[in-house]
C-alpha cells in the first residue's frame, strides 16, 4: 500500500511540474556561450541599457545590460508567431522596449513581459551571470 501512495505523488508532481510550462509555444533550445562585454566586438555592453544581438536559441538572443553587474537575455522569436520566419524580436529606438515587426507585440526589455498584445505570451528568458569579466548566457 505504501508503494501506491508513493506513486500517486510522483504522478501527481509529474502532471504539476508539465502543466507549469506546457502551453508556452516557443521550444526550449539548449545553447551557451560567452561574452566578454569589455570587448570591442561587443561596444553596446560596456554601457548600461546596451543590448547586442547574439545567435543561439530559437531565433537568436538579444542581451541587454540592466546595471554594472546584471545583464538579461531574450530570445528573439516572438510567441506569438515564433515559426514565422519574418517574426523576430528587436530593440525599439527608445532603448526599453522590444517589438515584433511581423505582429507588432511590444515587449519590456526589463523582464520580457507584454506591453501590448496579439502576443498572450511573454518572451523566453534565458540565464545570464556575470563574474566581471565574461558573461554567460545559457539556457
Amino acid at each position: 500500500m505504501k508503494h501506491v501512495k508513493y506513486i500517486f505523488f510522483a504522478i501527481l508532481f509529474g502532471l504539476a511540474a508539465k502543466c507549469g510550462n506546457g502551453d508556452y509555444p516557443i521550444p526550449r533550445v539548449l545553447f551557451n556561450f560567452y561574452v566578454y562585454p569589455d570587448e570591442v566586438t561587443c561596444l553596446n555592453l560596456n554601457y548600461i541599457g546596451g543590448h547586442e544581438y547574439f545567435t543561439g536559441g530559437v531565433s537568436g538572443v538579444v542581451v541587454y545590460r540592466l546595471s554594472d553587474w546584471e545583464f538579461t537575455a531574450f530570445d528573439r522569436a516572438c510567441p506569438h508567431d515564433w515559426d514565422d520566419p519574418d517574426s523576430w524580436i528587436w530593440v525599439e529606438e527608445d532603448g526599453i522596449t522590444l517589438k515584433c515587426q511581423n505582429c507588432g507585440s511590444l515587449f519590456n526589455i526589463l523582464d520580457g513581459s507584454v506591453i501590448i498584445g496579439p502576443s498572450k505570451y511573454p518572451l523566453r528568458q534565458y540565464y545570464t551571470k556575470y563574474d566581471g569579466v565574461r558573461l554567460r548566457v545559457h539556457s
